[in-house]
Formats: C-alpha cells, structure tokens, sequence
C-alpha cells in the first residue's frame, strides 16, 4: 500500500503511457550533476508543474515562488528518485502537490494566529484548547474508521483527502482502472460514515 503523503481534475495519463520514462532518465542525470539535463527537465516540466501549483494557490506571483522552490529541490534531492519505485513525472509532481499544499497550509495557521490575536485584541474570549480537543477527537474518529474499511477502500480515502490527490492521480499511483478507484471511494465514504455513526 501507499503511503498518504498533499488535484482533482489533474490528468496523469501521460504518467502511465511513457513506458521508457524519459523523465526519470533525466532525473538519473540530474542527480549526477548534468545541468543540461535539469535544463530540459525545467523546460519540460515548468509548465505542467506552475499550472498544478496555480491550482492549489490560486495567487499567481506565490506560484511562482513555489515553482523555484520545487525546482530547487528537485536539484538537491534528486538522488533520491528511485526508477524501479515509480514514473519520474509522477514523482516531480507529488512534489510540486506537497510543497502548493504546505504554502497553503502555511498561509492558514498564520491566518488563524492572526485571528486569535485579533480576538484577544477585542477583549473576545478564544478558547484555543476546547477547538483542539474537538479536532483531535473528531480526527481519532475518522482514523478509527478508516480502519475498519477494507485496505483498498482505505488506501483510496486515505490518498485523496490527507494526500490531495484526485481519482485519476490514484489510478495512477494505485494502478487501478479509474472506474475501479471510483467505486472504491464510493463505497468507502459509504461505510465510513456508517462506522462513524457506530463510533459517536
């Protein structure tokens, strides 16, 4: 099974129809120190990968931003690509989801401290403790639920929404039909919350 890691609508397909993976191939230069090969895998990928990190941020000039930074860390970490584990491409761009998701992330918990801030400021009384107990337990609730759904339905649940992927990306890390990951998502929100009904 995958482990969870953080588009809907995204189209990996070009992920599954590249039986040689030239991406990875550049990727093996790449970790050597072969800038022209980082020079063509910018070239190749800059564009996809702005356009999926677009998608998370919305902002234009942060997805800017973010594309350097994934850039940057593909250079440093590409050592760790391993070609026999999956797709170059696929690998490129779980990297540009986690890092779009993280920027988000990021923006929120400044946000929600400036809020607090705000509150206190206004003499309104902010209970931070009493939210993160609720969360927590509401969080062990689905955790508790979740496994008790069969692997697949669980895998699936699990991808989507603590990954961010979208059905088709998990057809593609899973290599399942899509109709297959349709059903198991189906299925499965079906009876986790029936399982979270049993656990309230």
């Amino acid at each position: 099974m995958l482990d969870p890691m953080v588009i809907d609508g995204f189209d990996v397909d070009e992920t599954v129809d590249d039986p040689r993976d030239h991406v990875a191939d550049l990727l093996v230069r790449v970790a050597a120190g072969d800038q022209a090969a980082f020079a063509e895998l910018y070239d190749m990928l800059s564009g996809r990968v702005f356009g999926l990190v677009l998608r998370v941020l919305v902002d234009r000039a942060q997805s800017e931003e973010v594309l350097q930074e994934i850039f940057l860390e593909i250079w440093q970490s590409a050592s760790r690509f391993s070609p026999n584990k999956g797709q170059g491409r696929a690998w490129i761009l779980t990297i540009a989801h986690r890092r779009a998701v993280d920027r988000v992330r990021s923006a929120q918990a400044s946000t929600d401290r400036d809020v607090r801030v705000g509150f206190r400021d206004l003499g309104v009384p902010f209970d931070g403790v009493a939210e993160d107990v609720e969360l927590r337990m509401e969080g062990r609730r689905v955790i508790a639920a979740l496994r008790l759904l069969p692997d697949a339905q669980r895998e699936a649940l699990t991808l989507a929404y603590y990954g961010g992927y979208s059905q088709s990306e998990i057809a593609a890390l899973t290599g399942s039909p899509l109709g297959t990951v349709k059903t198991r998502m189906r299925d499965g929100l079906s009876r986790l919350r029936t399982e979270m009904g049993v656990l309230a």
